[in-house]
């Protein structure tokens, strides 16, 4: 479950974020006047990283695929990733990296992909009831399959995808929803619904370094 704080002041907000940093992106494309269609979240483990990923539509009627991390000190060896730094005022001074350099994120997207996960489900953090986001995404692994660990985290990003590769396994992120991921979809694959959007789109696609696919 994902703890959020709904009353709590963001200085900048996230809107404000995503404005500044997604038109410098070799995938942002037309990106001069985004809206939200919504985001979901992963949970994690350790209770310390918030990990929100975002879908925006761009003035040319792409859906980007944006995730962010959130976090209480400075992730290390990742100032390059850096998006901004924003004020909690809950949880502090919050530093909000791509979430493509994260290993928080890294780890809990695997892990949903192998175990056929999905999003976290929202937890307000004053009145204690949850919630399911407008997004909601599946993995098509299954609940008994080995989850493989994640390495050194390189990634580079082109006009459609993110690629990263970290220790042995190899991600492919739709930055650009509905473009090909220059990966064949395989078993191994998360996917994603949202209001207006019924069929599942393809978000990621993970495989293994020896070059399959695993079923």
């Amino acid at each position: 479950m994902a703890i959020i704080h709904q009353n709590a002041q963001l200085s900048p907000s996230k809107p404000e974020i995503l404005a500044a940093w997604v038109p410098s992106q070799p995938w942002s494309g037309d990106s001069t006047d985004l809206e939200r269609i919504g985001a979901f979240r992963f949970d994690d483990p350790d209770g310390e990283v918030g990990i929100e990923t975002h879908l925006l539509r761009t003035g040319d009627g792409r859906i980007l695929q944006v995730p962010l991390t959130y976090r209480g000190a400075p992730l290390h060896d990742a100032q390059d990733s850096l998006v901004a730094t924003l004020d909690h005022t809950v949880l502090g001074t919050r530093w909000v990296y791509d979430a493509c350099a994260d290993p928080a994120y890294l780890t809990a997207l695997v892990a949903a992909i192998a175990t056929g996960g999905g999003a976290a489900e929202l937890v307000d953090a004053e009145t204690g009831e949850t919630t399911a986001g407008p997004v909601q995404v599946a993995g098509s692994g299954t609940p008994e399959s080995p989850v493989p660990a994640i390495g050194r985290i390189s990634h580079a990003s082109d006009a459609a995808t993110t690629t990263v590769s970290a220790g042995g396994v190899e991600i492919e992120l739709a930055r650009v929803v509905g473009e090909h991921l220059g990966l064949p979809p395989g078993p191994e694959v998360l996917t994603g619904t949202w209001p207006g959007r019924r069929s599942p789109a393809l978000l990621a696609v993970v495989r293994h370094h020896d070059g399959r696919v695993r079923s």
